[in-house]
């Protein structure tokens, strides 16, 4: 439960109003929190396809987007979490997040170009 008394007096008000959590927010929460997981079992997904069907280059593509996979899912749990204790507590805070797909995509951008620059070494090795 939460610490903060169930009526609160806004600013410049007298009378103290109970405030409601409406169940649609923590759903929302919930959906978005799948909606990562569903990103990263698909991006698990490629990367065991990788590891299965490539070669020394794949193997190491896949290595990459599983650590990357598993640090989103991480990241969308603490999320989930963070976001969770925030509307328990009421807070008027945004939820948003920029700092977090930021660091997804460049790290996404990343592990693709290494696995470009691999596939041009190893090209270059064979001819």
């Amino acid at each position: 439960m939460s610490s903060q008394p169930l009526l609160q007096s806004a600013p410049g008000k007298r009378i103290a109003l109970p405030t409601r959590v409406e169940p649609k927010v923590f759903f929302a929460n919930e959906r978005t929190f799948l909606s990562w997981l569903n990103f990263t079992v698909i991006l698990g997904g490629l990367a065991v396809g990788l590891l299965n069907f490539g070669d020394k280059t794949g193997r190491i593509s896949a290595g990459i987007f599983t650590i990357i996979a598993m640090a989103a899912m991480l990241y969308a749990l603490y999320q989930f979490h963070w976001r969770a204790k925030s509307i328990r507590q009421r807070g008027q805070a945004g939820f948003d997040d920029k700092l977090g797909p930021t660091l997804l995509s460049l790290a996404l951008l990343g592990a693709v170009i290494v696995n470009f620059v691999l596939r041009i070494n190893q090209t270059d090795k064979k001819q």
